[in-house]
């Protein structure tokens, strides 16, 4: 077979693959693309959790109880939107776990696909009150609600073998380029150029759904603008240029917050529980 019959196949078949492999991300609507397997990245992510929890120091008591608290209310607000809008609930296969890491030098959270959700105690120095924890949990459990992990993980999947294929038709270049350099060239520059905006594009998703999360919850959200100016200050001098990070600009960030606040307050106010 030659070169352009075995391009033109692959293109064909990519594009079936493609087609068949499309959906779109809770409430944005925004065209998502998926082959990995969500429940076999929850179970991955679950196994890591446990880890987590066995290595880390975890503290219990009344803050833990608030950041679980938090985590409830929007757990039932999340499924009784769905379920009141007639819509598939993302959330229906997670089992949801929150821990609060002792760590005060890290000002961070995070939620694992499936719903297994880690605070870390440094990150109560930026949120101030409940308000300022919903915002933080509501964006990183919109991560988990539109499937961020899965996304990334298939978009990486099919980079890696997109490379490959590409050395191969280009008859090794692209590993003498990588040999001549001494570093991974096609692998940076696909991370600057693809994942990098498209990790910036989930994140600013990921604000907008924490948002209307919080906001259903019954939670403040005009504390999460508040937040991104106390992360702001705090990270003064130490992030990347936007173009070089998986995140956008606090600037950039702060301007979007702002401009979604009055909207989302009065389209997604505070749901109740039939």
């Amino acid at each position: 077979m030659n070169r352009r019959k075995f391009l033109s196949y692959l293109g064909c078949g990519c594009c079936g693959f493609v087609l068949n492999s499309c959906t779109n991300a809770p409430i944005t609507e925004r065209k998502q693309f998926k082959i990995v397997s969500e429940a076999k990245l929850n179970a991955q992510a679950a196994q890591i959790y446990e880890k987590v929890k066995q290595k880390e120091k975890l503290i219990t008591g009344s803050k833990l109880d608030e950041i679980k608290e938090i985590g409830k209310k929007m757990e039932d607000s999340i499924g009784e939107y769905f379920y009141q809008a007639k819509l598939n609930d993302p959330t229906v296969h997670f089992d949801w776990e929150y821990i609060l890491i002792d760590n005060k030098k890290i000002r961070n959270a995070w939620c694992m696909p499936g719903g297994k959700i880690a605070v870390y105690s440094g990150m109560f120095d930026v949120t101030k009150n409940t308000n300022g924890l919903a915002a933080v949990m509501g964006h990183e459990i919109a991560h988990a609600v539109a499937k961020h992990s899965v996304e990334r993980a298939s978009r990486g999947t099919v980079l890696n073998v997109g490379t490959q294929v590409i050395d191969i038709l280009s008859g090794g270049k692209l590993s003498q380029i990588n040999r001549t350099t001494g570093m991974n060239t096609v692998g940076m520059i696909s991370q600057l150029g693809i994942m990098n905006p498209f990790n910036r594009k989930q994140e600013s998703e990921a604000d907008y759904l924490g948002m209307i999360f919080s906001s259903l919850s019954g939670y403040d959200i005009r504390e999460t603008a508040k937040i991104w100016e106390r992360m702001k200050e705090y990270n003064k001098g130490k992030t990347p240029p936007e173009f070089m990070s998986t995140h956008p600009s606090a600037e950039n960030r702060i301007k979007k917050i702002n401009g979604w606040t009055n909207e989302i307050i009065l389209k997604f106010p505070p749901i109740k529980i039939s």
